[in-house]
């Protein structure tokens, strides 16, 4: 396949090391290809995996990885056809490693319950160091579309809320997008547990703190209007993509319907408020579709078009 090739001339390169101080001229973005560079932040160098627009154009598009985001590789990259999707288009493909259980938000602490080594300053890192990291490269920060899935689709919709000036799109590919909905603090703090042994009190602090309304995109809601978003989440059953052979595969499948149920209802509570308030969006609501990566690459195939369009990268 063309990314494991593309991987493989990675690895044969070597990685590249880019800071982020911007150079007084930005050279040109290179003509397709496949690197793997480390940028510079307040965590430490932060890999990131990067597919090269395809005729040197300055658009770029972020995929943030869900809550299990392992050290070594953004799952994009492994899980799904994203390159190959992308492989032909004018858009430089951003996945950024790294971020267990971060939210890609910036954290108050490091958290105590893993001895996590360093603090998480996910938004920072995404917003000011790659930005200009790849200014180097020729890629146009004003020019940036950013979607996830889980986790990612969430954050995709925090960040672009709070910095317009960078992200002109966003996709959650089944977010949870209304995080202080009854018992959704409860159900991160599990599931952050579960995910890494990570406390959320280092994350946003108290459930009064303000930073749990900073990082819900039903509350910042209005900081997406006229930006133009993919929101899409599955029904939770079982589709093409759920093989059931044995008994992990029953306990998978299992979790996966109920992650994606309550995906599906903060999502739809999401579509809601924004109706409300006359913001549009483009939706997708898939009448089966587990919590699962089949269906994660068939949504981005969908938003593609819509990525392309609003990123002006055709």
């Amino acid at each position: 396949m063309l990314k494991t090739a593309l991987a493989g001339a990675a690895g044969l390169a070597g990685a590249t090391a880019l800071s982020t101080s911007v150079p007084a001229v930005a050279r040109a973005v290179p003509p397709g290809g496949y690197e793997e560079i480390w940028v510079n932040s307040e965590m430490g160098p932060i890999k990131c995996q990067v597919q090269w627009a395809k005729r040197g154009g300055s658009a770029s598009l972020y995929l943030l990885d869900g809550m299990r985001a392992r050290p070594d590789a953004n799952a994009w990259s492994f899980e799904t056809n994203a390159f190959e999707q992308f492989a032909l288009d004018n858009v430089t493909l951003v996945m950024p490693v790294g971020g267990e259980s971060s939210w890609y938000s910036d954290w108050y602490n490091a958290s105590n319950f893993n001895q996590q080594g360093v603090t998480y300053k996910w938004e920072t890192f995404l917003t000011r160091h790659l930005p200009a990291a790849l200014a180097g490269r020729g890629v146009d920060r004003s020019r940036t579309g950013i979607a996830g899935l889980s986790m990612g689709g969430t954050a995709a919709l925090n960040l672009a809320a709070h910095h317009r000036d960078q992200f002109k799109f966003a996709a959650s590919f089944s977010g949870y997008l209304w995080l202080n909905a009854p018992g959704m603090r409860s159900a991160i703090r599990i599931a952050m547990l579960d995910a890494g042994l990570y406390n959320v009190d280092a994350m946003y602090g108290p459930p009064w703190d303000e930073s749990w309304a900073r990082n819900d995109p039903y509350t910042q809601a209005e900081g997406l209007r006229g930006l133009p978003m993919y929101i899409s989440a599955g029904s939770g059953i079982p589709g093409y993509a759920n093989r059931v052979e044995n008994m992990v595969d029953v306990v998978n499948t299992a979790n996966g319907m109920g992650l994606e149920a309550l995906s599906l209802a903060t999502t739809r509570a999401f579509q809601a408020r924004l109706d409300s308030l006359g913001i549009g969006a483009a939706y997708s609501f898939p009448n089966v579709g587990t919590h699962s990566w089949p269906y994660w690459s068939e949504e981005l195939w969908r938003a593609r078009p819509h990525i392309l369009d609003a990123l002006r990268a055709r």
